[in-house]
Order: structure tokens, then sequence, then C-alpha cells
């Protein structure tokens, strides 16, 4: 009790005993005990808080289109875990690591764990999950990696991804646009790797690169496939293959695939055609060739 709160008392206490003959002790006792209520719940309120701080930006955003987009499922789905993998679930992990990403625009593994220490309370009440900062460490990030690396299980979950969200999302499929591009980089070459010498389109045939394939559903621009292959190869042979994961991913014939001269081989033109969908190719500028072999 505080010395102002027990003065208070003994002072209601000496007017009490004061006027105890008069025909004020009733109202007095009465008016004592109303004031020592008051006092106890100003002292209930005075115990000591726990005030969790967090800085929660853009984080409930990133988590909920995730979340909404059914990524986390999806994720533990194709690409399952160890049986003593513990704590948050691959798809979980995945989707926070993201949303890191997306919020703060660094990719760096060795941050990611400090930033969730510092978030807990603002990820466990957007999961629904137990997050502990453990989960972000630098050889959990590295072992996700690694499961994430697997083309096969990758394919997989890129052509159900892609379904669900023209479902979830009620997109209308009707045109898929087709490129590829290179990225140079300065890393060594090794036989095996996806960094190659071939031909820039950078102008920079003294740096390999990687080249990238991607399908996209025009005209929002929505990447259904991702193909990165060794920066050697050609981009003709790309075209199938990535227009046959379009189309089991959205399962749906019918379509436009809009590309460019590169997409003109005659394979790739038969194998559209009959497959029953259409295709533009760009030429040149103002010369426009249109679906038929």
């Amino acid at each position: 009790m505080r010395p102002s709160e027990f003065s208070h008392r003994l002072k209601a206490s000496l007017v009490i005993n004061k006027i105890m003959d008069s025909d004020e002790y009733l109202l007095t006792v009465r008016s004592f005990l109303e004031q020592v209520s008051r006092n106890d719940y100003r002292l209930s309120m005075t115990e000591k808080l726990t005030i969790t701080n967090e800085r929660v930006d853009d984080i409930p955003l990133l988590l909920a289109q995730m979340q909404r987009m059914g990524l986390q499922p999806l994720l533990d789905k194709h690409f399952p875990t160890h049986g003593n993998w513990l704590g948050l679930s691959l798809g979980w992990v995945t989707v926070i690591w993201l949303t890191h990403i997306l919020s703060l625009g660094d990719h760096r593994l060795s941050h990611v764990e400090k930033w969730a220490g510092r978030r807990l309370h603002t990820l466990s009440s957007g999961t629904g999950q137990e997050v502990e900062a453990l989960d972000f460490s630098d050889d959990r990030l590295s072992d996700i990696l690694w499961a994430l690396s697997s083309d096969e299980r990758w394919a997989e979950f890129e052509s159900e991804m892609g379904g669900q969200l023209v479902r979830v999302y009620n997109l209308r499929a009707n045109r898929v646009r087709l490129d590829a591009t290179t990225a140079s980089g300065y890393g060594s070459v090794t036989e095996d790797g996806l960094f190659q010498f071939g031909h820039s389109k950078a102008h920079r045939p003294d740096l390999p690169q990687v080249k990238v394939m991607l399908s996209t559903l025009d005209p929002l621009g929505m990447p259904l496939v991702t193909e990165v292959v060794s920066g050697e190869k050609a981009d003709d042979p790309l075209y199938r293959p990535s227009i046959e994961r379009v189309r089991e991913s959205l399962g749906l014939t019918g379509l436009l695939y809009v590309g460019d001269c590169k997409m003109a081989a005659l394979k790739t033109r038969a194998s559209i055609q009959q497959a029953g969908d259409f295709w533009v190719r760009f030429t040149t500028i103002g010369k426009i060739g249109v679906g038929s072999v």
C-alpha cells in the first residue's frame, strides 16, 4: 500500500471515531467503504503487466495472402520432410521465410532467425502455430532449399499451384505468353552447373549465364510455369515442355499461346495444334504468324 493511500484511510477512520455519536455515522461509514472499494480497484490496476511490443509492418497482409493461396499445405504435400523434423513444418517455415523476403526485400539466410525472434507473437497470431526463432536457423533454411531443388517435385508443386490459383481467384485462362531470358553472373563454370557460356542476350559473352523460360497468364502476368536450364541451351526446345506443363496445370485446351519467332519450330506448332490449342508468334515488327501449321 502506498503512503498516500494509508494516510487517506487513517484520516477516514479518525473522522468516523469523532462522530460516532452523531446522526452522520452511517453515511460516513458508507462513504468510507465506497472509498476503500475504489482504492482496492486502483491497487489491482497497479499490478505488474507484461507488454509485448513488436513491429508488425505488412506481415499480417502477406501471411493472409499466402494462406489464401493455399501455399503451406501444397508445400507440405509435395516436399515431405524427415521423421525427425521438429518444430514448424516445411510449408510454414517457407511461408514465413517468404514473408521476410517480401517485407524486407532481403533474401539472406542469416538474417531470418533474428527477424523472426523479434516478431514471435505476430507470427504466431498470423499463422495459428507456435513459432520459435530456431525454426529459422541457417541449417533449417538450407535444408528447405535442398528440398525445393528437386526438379520433379517442384514441377508437380508448380503445376498444382498454378491450377489452384486460377480456381481460387476465378481467373479467365484464355491466353498464355511464353518467353525466355538469361541472367549472367561472375560465378565459376562447372561441367554439370547451370551457369554456362552461351549466346548472351545482354551482349556479355564473357560471362556465364543461366536461362529461364517463363510462362505467364496473359494479360495478368501471373507466372504459371518456370523452367530453369543451363545457359548454353537454345530457346527453341524449351517451348514444348513448358506448354505441356501449362496444359497439365490448368487442365484446359483451346488456349492461345503467344511467343516470339523461336516458337515457330514445326514440332512446337504441330504439338499445339494437335492438342486443340492455338498459337501466335511475333517475328519482326508488324508481322504476325497465326495458328496453322
